[in-house]
């Protein structure tokens, strides 16, 4: 019990004493995930909106293929970005591989289909009622879209603001494609897990406690009441 108390102690410590370190891999995580949150928002919401008013065949089957590929496994994603990034993939020449981007490239991937199925989802379910009133007014295919992501504006920030926290809360995918480099892309939660199992359980439950504090931000967001 000493150890645990003297490792949140010193954990606590070093979030005070501002260690170079710990708030390199703070700030790391923050521009990974924030930036794969935002590109990954430009793509999900207005295609999500879409497809959901959108009536085509094969709408089941879309469905269930996109509510499966929500929970779709990180590594799988890691997998298939370091491939397509590797020395010998498609994408070889840019040198993307264990940088910052590749993760980022990977966060996006990971994260767009879960924003897509909640953004589709809500859309589906409420967005006819709003796209009726925008036929009656005169409204155009793009400004139906407009109104409909201006009327559920709260309900899609609930939807981005879950997806950043599946992104930096991911671990399998930005070890694959990032390589835990320490000064380089090493990340909070590769750094947690690469701690605990080098027994340095100051650094890792200092990190440990950002991670809370930014889960803890996160749904006062979401749940104001």
């Amino acid at each position: 019990m000493d150890y645990i108390l003297e490792g949140l102690k010193e954990g606590i410590n070093l979030l005070l004493t501002f260690n170079k370190e710990v708030y390199g891999i703070i700030f790391l995580s923050l521009f990974v995930s924030i930036t794969a949150t935002i590109i990954s928002s430009f793509i999900f919401i207005p295609l999500g909106v879409y497809l959901g008013i959108k009536d085509f065949v094969g709408k089941k089957i879309f469905s269930r293929i996109l509510y499966t590929l929500m929970s779709i496994p990180s590594v799988v994603v890691g997998l298939i970005v370091a491939i397509i990034i590797s020395r010998r993939g498609p994408l070889g020449s840019l040198q993307l591989l264990y940088t910052p981007w590749a993760m980022i490239i990977a966060q996006t991937l990971l994260i767009i289909p879960l924003g897509l199925g909640l953004t589709y989802n809500l859309s589906k379910n409420r967005g006819k009622n709003i796209e009726k009133i925008g036929l009656t007014l005169g409204a155009g295919k793009r400004d139906i879209i407009i109104l409909i992501i201006s009327e559920l504006k709260r309900d899609l920030f609930i939807n981005v603001v879950t997806v950043f926290s599946r992104a930096i809360s991911e671990v399998g995918a930005v070890m694959i494609v990032g390589g835990n480099i320490k000064g380089h892309t090493r990340v909070i939660t590769t750094s947690i897990a690469m701690f605990n199992s080098m027994g340095n359980y100051p650094m890792a439950i200092a990190l440990g406690l950002v991670l809370l504090f930014i889960s803890f931000t996160i749904n006062s967001l979401i749940y104001k009441e």
